[in-house]
């Protein structure tokens, strides 16, 4: 039998594989695809989550107008809490504010006024469901079943130190599902002593901090 055996140079032959650039091309032609599609990922969600996060969570205002002075000023920009009302409307509870809170909010009784009813307007919550709203020579009283004989909110409540007074006269009640509004500076606010309770369906959200200017910054 022939046997054939390799010669000794034979025997230290190497037999060559793939060159290390065939291996390492498709692998890193992997991972820069992969980048590719990770960075347009990042490019299509970043947006999304800014819009759902506006529209659900929380929202930069900046105020126009002097409804508010002065707690607050034309031009300063605030951060909107919105998610309490978000939410409300998630478990199909009315979103109730505490009396005193500030609010954005808009209201279709503003078209009686000339006003465009999606307008966002805020003001301080003054009455709740199931109050009666007084207005008489100048103060403001709340009637309601834990105070039969009526309280004065700009006279208990902290906030009330910078109500000047209140000029329109007249009674509301608020019904379930509704609050009554009114701007700081009651001599130059159109609130509810002239459109009504609002409905807290229509509230945006609670103002929850002042960012602007800096020099004034502070949580509500």
């Amino acid at each position: 039998m022939h046997d054939e055996r390799p010669t000794p140079e034979e025997s230290h032959k190497i037999v060559p594989g793939p060159s290390l650039d065939k291996v390492n091309k498709p692998a890193h032609k992997r991972e820069s695809f992969r980048s590719v599609l990770s960075t347009i990922a990042i490019l299509l969600i970043a947006p999304l989550i800014a819009i759902l996060l506006t529209a659900f969570v929380f929202q930069s205002y900046q105020v126009d107008g002097p409804s508010m002075q002065t707690t607050l000023h034309d031009k300063d920009r605030l951060i909107v809490w919105k998610l309490p009302r978000t939410w409300s409307r998630l478990t199909g509870h009315d979103y109730v504010p505490k009396r005193g809170d500030i609010v954005v909010f808009t209201t279709p009784n503003l078209a009686n006024f000339g006003q465009d009813p999606n307008k966002q307007l805020i003001k301080r919550v003054i009455g709740l469901p199931g109050d009666k709203i007084v207005v008489q020579n100048n103060i403001l009283t709340v009637y309601n079943a834990a105070h039969p004989n009526g309280f004065r909110p700009d006279a208990t409540l902290s906030y009330g130190h910078v109500i000047q007074g209140t000029n329109i006269d007249g009674e509301w009640t608020v019904a379930k599902g509704q609050l009554f509004v009114c701007g700081d500076n009651r001599f130059d606010s159109l609130d509810s002593r002239l459109f009504g309770p609002i409905q807290s369906k229509d509230i945006i959200g609670k103002l929850v901090v002042r960012i602007l200017p800096v020099s004034q910054a502070m949580r509500f």
